[in-house]
């Protein structure tokens, strides 16, 4: 009987040691926002993905999509492991996808955010953000991916919710592209203004400042907190710890630094949580406060009880912030 129990215990913890096994994965899928060309993309992010690759034992793979949501559904459906994103596309991961934020950018100069920018051609004629608002009519409109905190949540809120407007109704035509399609519609004169941040600014900045002097920043937002980078919540422990080790430590020598400025001029990465999205989806129920607030086609009785679950879940967020 105690030979039997014994077999019994030996064969379990075999079980036990296959399952913990399988759970390792043998690589890693890391999904990368498409803000530019992919080419420029991969030679901005392979040396990086290689570095962790060494570090952590795990093949790290860059997975390359067009759109936010393409990662999203990829991390949902466990074909991304880790990825970066804004701000209101990880809020999307975190609730969707089984994400945790675990380390936030710092920026080369030390800023603990950066900036969304509407901006325009100095051919345009449009010398201020208040002809923008008034004659909408008159201009076409490069707005971000959905899903892009500096090229469509900031200035939507900021610039069109708080103004009583829809950029979708408020000007002549509005496309989508992202931080880089956008600056080179407006300077290429395809649209008459855009949305942009000063991530894409600096390096133009750096790369072709003759066509920096080509654009005019007609407003500039409140400061965004720096992206996270958001793991899903069932990667094994110590491999978690791994990577997360791996990105606050990088940086040390020359050959990283460099890696790192090609990477939005980022000097590194600081441990974070899911609590860095907090004043995002303070700004997410303020925008949807304000829609339900001027929709003349509900009740009373919907809109107040609409209005009563939002301001909860603003005092929820107020307290957690607090």
């Amino acid at each position: 009987m105690i030979r039997s129990i014994k077999a019994l215990l030996a064969a379990s913890a075999i079980l036990l040691g296959s399952s913990a096994e399988a759970q390792q994965p043998k690589e890693l899928n890391f999904g990368i926002i498409a803000t530019e060309k992919a080419g420029a993309l991969r030679q901005m992010w392979e040396p990086f993905l290689e570095d962790m690759t060494k570090a952590v034992g795990v093949k790290v793979n860059g997975f390359y999509a067009t759109d936010y949501a393409g990662i999203i559904e990829a991390q949902r459906f466990n074909k991304v492991q880790i990825a970066w994103y804004g701000n209101k596309s990880a809020i999307d991961a975190v609730d969707r996808a089984n994400g945790e934020v675990f380390v936030q950018f710092i920026d080369l100069d030390g800023t603990p955010g950066y900036y969304s920018y509407i901006i325009t051609h100095k051919d345009s004629g449009i010398t201020s953000l208040d002809q923008v608002l008034k004659n909408g009519k008159d201009y076409s409109f490069g707005i971000g991916d959905p899903q892009s905190t500096s090229g469509t949540l900031v200035p939507t809120y900021y610039v069109f919710t708080l103004n009583n407007l829809d950029p979708k109704t408020h000007f002549k035509v509005m496309r989508s592209s992202n931080h880089e399609g956008n600056f080179l519609a407006v300077l290429n004169k395809q649209v008459d203004v855009a949305t942009s941040n000063s991530e894409q600014t600096q390096k133009m900045k750096e790369k072709a400042p003759e066509k920096l002097d080509q654009i005019r920043i007609l407003w500039t937002s409140p400061l965004i907190p720096r992206d996270p980078l958001v793991w899903r919540k069932d990667l094994p422990s110590d491999l978690k710890k791994k990577i997360q080790d791996f990105a606050v430590a990088y940086g040390k020598d020359d050959r990283e630094k460099e890696i790192l400025k090609n990477l939005y001029r980022l000097k590194g990465f600081k441990a974070s949580t899911d609590a860095q999205l907090l004043p995002i989806r303070q700004l997410e129920l303020f925008k949807d406060r304000k829609k339900f607030e001027g929709d003349a086609n509900m009740s009373e009785g919907d809109k107040k009880a609409k209005l009563a679950e939002i301001d909860a879940k603003l005092a929820n967020l107020a307290s957690q912030i607090k």
